[in-house]
């Protein structure tokens, strides 16, 4: 079959986690990574340890550009105990091919032994499960009800295909052709896209991130040590839910998400200029790091180096935040930040309430692997209604991820 697999819109950007459990079948999904990496989709791959004897965790390690996850408790890796639970978060799809007898068996009677299956307990998106026995095994009562109950619970099954098997017999239990999976994905992706809780079709959203710059002299200014990476996944994030995205960012070394229109500022008070620009937006996400001060003064030209001691006079800078909160409207999702090093819950409420928000996203930057810098954040999430949800370390991607869901499907109900 001939398809121009570059031009598969629902796959764009995608993220696919394909499970792999310990059949013959387990080859083939080096080809199905292939499809949907050529398309625009991220994957990543979970094994069971059998799985390893089919097929190496280096080539799908190297087809995916992803560490390929077998062990349900990985070693040496920050946040390894909930690896399972970041997993399910972060993924639009959850693809199990080859599913063999035993992992079926397993996902039907909620086994938790290896990562596959914890990642299957813990998935919020839609899962594909793909068949591969032979015969015998797969026409057997069992599986046949194990298979039943799978798509009972809501499981999209794909039926085995028919022709030779391992064994030298022919019948229906080969896993379907990979072109056949990619195929069937895609129009799960498309039903998602258009049902998915949480989905920004024809909304605007607009975020903020990175850091400001408040200018002491030409050369100098006052800044802090955000690199923007949590708002560009949120940005990110967003334009894949089918949002119309502007990202207002400070001075950052990231490239523009796809399908995210990008607002280039310095200051506080251009980025204020530009929020506001924009705050008809629908849902509005403060994820930058605003600077807190400004010079009361600035020098035109460069201070000179004298030998005395200098003083620099401060005055607070304008409240982006507290300006949006003043004037939000009924309909709008308005969500900010809190980065706290003490009494944080107390202090990212006093927030919460005073700039009128309906989210509130705190992060202490004395965690390990959160804050300032990192791949990873854990942050929890504070609303109006007194809901507290705690996220693990997760990536910072996937954590973006996390916080949309969360705020837009609470929002939604």
């Amino acid at each position: 079959m001939d398809t121009n697999l570059t031009q598969t819109s629902s796959a764009q950007s995608r993220r696919i986690l394909l499970g792999i459990s310990g059949g013959i079948a387990a080859y083939k999904t080096a080809e199905l990574v292939r499809h949907f990496k050529k398309a625009g989709a991220e994957v990543k791959v979970v094994m069971t340890p059998d799985a390893t004897r089919f097929v190496t965790p280096l080539t799908l390690g190297t087809l995916s550009e992803n560490e390929v996850h077998i062990e349900i408790f990985p070693e040496n890796e920050a946040g390894s105990w909930t690896k399972h639970v970041s997993l399910g978060l972060w993924a639009d799809l959850f693809i199990v091919a080859p599913a063999t007898a035993q992992t079926l068996s397993k996902l039907v009677n909620g086994a938790c032994d290896n990562m596959l299956t914890a990642v299957a307990l813990t998935a919020r998106c839609p899962v594909l499960v793909c068949p591969a026995m032979d015969h015998d095994m797969y026409i057997h009562p069992s599986v046949v009800a194990n298979l039943d109950t799978l798509r009972a619970r809501g499981v999209e099954v794909m039926e085995a295909e028919h022709g030779a098997l391992a064994s030298g017999l022919i019948g229906q239990g080969r896993l379907p052709e990979p072109i056949h999976i990619f195929e069937t994905a895609c129009g799960i992706l498309e039903k998602r896209a258009a049902s998915r809780t949480g989905s920004l079709q024809g909304k605007k959203v607009l975020v903020t991130a990175g850091p400001t710059r408040e200018a002491i002299d030409p050369v100098r200014y006052i800044s802090n040590h955000s690199t923007g990476t949590m708002g560009y996944e949120i940005a990110r994030s967003a334009a894949r839910r089918g949002a119309d995205v502007v990202l207002v960012s400070g001075p950052t070394a990231l490239a523009t998400p796809e399908n995210v229109r990008r607002i280039d500022v310095e200051s506080t008070q251009q980025m204020y200029d530009a929020v506001q620009s924009h705050a008809d937006a629908d849902v509005v996400v403060m994820v930058a790091a605003v600077a807190d001060f400004t010079p009361e003064m600035p020098s035109d030209s460069k201070i000179k180096k004298d030998g005395t001691a200098r003083a620099l006079a401060l005055k607070p800078t304008i409240d982006i935040l507290g300006a949006l909160g003043s004037q939000k409207r009924p309909s709008q999702l308005l969500i900010g930040f809190a980065l706290e090093t003490d009494n944080g819950e107390s202090n990212a409420r006093s927030k919460l309430e005073r700039k009128n928000l309906d989210w509130i996203v705190l992060n202490n930057p004395k965690e390990k692997g959160a804050g300032f810098g990192t791949t990873t954040n854990k942050v929890t999430l504070l609303g109006t209604s007194g809901a507290k949800v705690e996220l693990p370390l997760m990536s910072k991607d996937e954590v973006a991820e996390a916080i949309l869901e969360t705020t837009l499907g609470k929002a939604n109900r």
